[in-house]
């Protein structure tokens, strides 16, 4: 009987949905997987990059971790595909490889200013304040006054963590380092700006509420935002989100104000245009041109000529995330993803590449939700299953040989089992306080309790 060794690069949600599908697939051949990850722990964006107060969004752990303790699938952290693997190790062991290694750097934006000092990424903060391993344990939160540039979750996300008092995190599982930077934060007023009006925001509206329930924050919005063109209004009364969200937005317009001691401000109709520097090359203000409705009916902008500025300290774009490159594979620059074809990796001239694949953000650019990846997986699975003749012919397809491939190297790895001893610490750290746990930041710390 033929058997399918596959490798699977990114043990965050696609990875695991791809495992787990593959194995529930209707086949006449056996399947032995190996998931590899860089870090030392599995989980993704959902331990990296989902915001400490959104426990139910990490529930979704709880479903990708009964997949783990299966113990069908074999789960390698801490080893860098490019570094302690490559490609030709792949193929001397596996019959075929899916990358899912997501999207974790900020868009690039190009306007003047952008380099200033106090002008960041927003996945870069998301990355400090999840507690990755691989970021500095502090982060410079001197500003009175910030801004963050989208209208998207990670933008509401980044907004809420700036503006929220940093004792109500302690009901999370939020490092102490991060505790204590937030505990420090002088900031009495987060800007949140977006291009075009409040129909057209790509918040979820459970995102959206939990900025109205931050204690001793007043939200603050702007009636000029709110006149509502005819092809906003269409959007309004046709699709349920976008109706929420004006309702939301709009009761948020007759609450008083002004006894709060910080501020979240929401800006609609606000298209930047520079970053004002101060006499030290730092952040000083944000200009920016007010639009309007471009009447299309598209909800599209155009600049009405009218250029305001915000007096700022700080600024961070949300804007979107983006793929890094791997080695020895294929790679859109301008769309930040792994050319392919419902998965199948294509090559320059659209040929597809035998044995590669790729699914979740990687494969599709970082749009939808986790939950998404489910679908994205399926697709990509029904083409590793029935592409047996153009799977590769490793050399050692035994399941030992990797094993002794990376111990020969010298590579700390660790195991799903590794993970349980890492979860069963963090959780035993956070209950003298009271808390679920407390997430364990330092790379070297998770590594020596994953391998005890």
């Amino acid at each position: 009987m033929t058997k399918l060794r596959l490798a699977i690069v990114g043990a965050g949600p696609a990875g695991i949905y791809a495992a787990d599908i593959a194995l529930k697939a209707e086949r006449d051949f056996d399947i032995s997987i190996d998931l590899f990850e860089h870090l030392p722990a599995p989980y993704g964006l959902v331990r990296y990059g989902v915001a400490p107060d959104h426990p139910r969004i990490k529930g979704i752990i709880g479903a990708l971790r009964e997949v783990l303790d299966r113990g069908d699938i074999r789960l390698f952290g801490n080893v860098e595909y490019g570094v302690d693997i490559t490609m030709d190790d792949l193929k001397k062991h596996y019959n075929a490889v899916i990358f899912s290694t997501g999207a974790t750097k900020d868009v690039p934006m190009d306007i003047p200013g952008i380099d200033l000092g106090g002008s960041y990424g927003a996945a870069d903060f998301v990355s400090w304040y999840d507690g990755h391993p691989d970021v500095p344990r502090t982060w410079p939160l001197t500003a009175s006054s910030v801004a963050v540039l989208g209208n998207g979750n990670v933008a509401l996300d980044a907004a809420r963590m700036l503006a929220k008092h940093a004792d109500d995190l302690l009901v999370t599982e939020i490092p102490d380092n991060v505790y204590q930077g937030l505990k420090a934060s002088p900031v009495t007023d987060v800007h949140v700006f977006g291009r075009r009006g409040p129909a057209q925001a790509k918040f979820s509206p459970l995102e959206l509420r939990e900025l109205g329930e931050l204690r001793d924050v007043d939200m603050i919005v702007y009636d000029e935002d709110f006149v509502i063109d005819p092809a906003s209004q269409a959007l309004i009364d046709s699709n349920k989100q976008v109706f929420v969200l004006n309702k939301v937005m709009n009761e948020w317009r007759t609450r008083e104000t002004g006894k709060a001691s910080r501020r979240l401000h929401l800006h609609f109709y606000a298209n930047p245009l520079e970053l004002v520097s101060d006499a030290d090359g730092n952040v000083a203000a944000l200009r920016y041109e007010r639009t309007a409705p471009d009447g299309n009916g598209n909800g599209g902008v155009v600049g009405t000529g009218e250029i305001r500025e915000v007096e700022i300290q700080a600024f961070y774009r949300a804007i979107g995330y983006y793929s890094s490159p791997l080695k020895d594979v294929p790679f859109d620059a301008v769309k930040g993803v792994i050319p392919n074809r419902e998965g199948q990796v294509i090559d320059e001239a659209g040929q597809q590449i035998p044995g590669v694949y790729a699914t979740g953000w990687i494969k599709r650019g970082p749009v939808g939700l986790i939950g998404h990846t489910k679908s994205d997986a399926m697709e990509t699975i029904a083409h590793v299953l029935g592409d047996h003749s153009t799977w590769w012919t490793p050399e050692n397809p035994e399941e030992g040989s990797i094993v002794d491939l990376m111990e020969s190297r010298g590579i700390e790895y660790t195991t799903a089992e590794g993970w349980t001893k890492l979860d069963e610490y963090e959780q035993k750290l956070g209950e003298p306080e009271g808390r679920a746990r407390i997430k364990v930041v330092d790379r070297e710390t998770m590594l020596k309790v994953s391998l005890s």
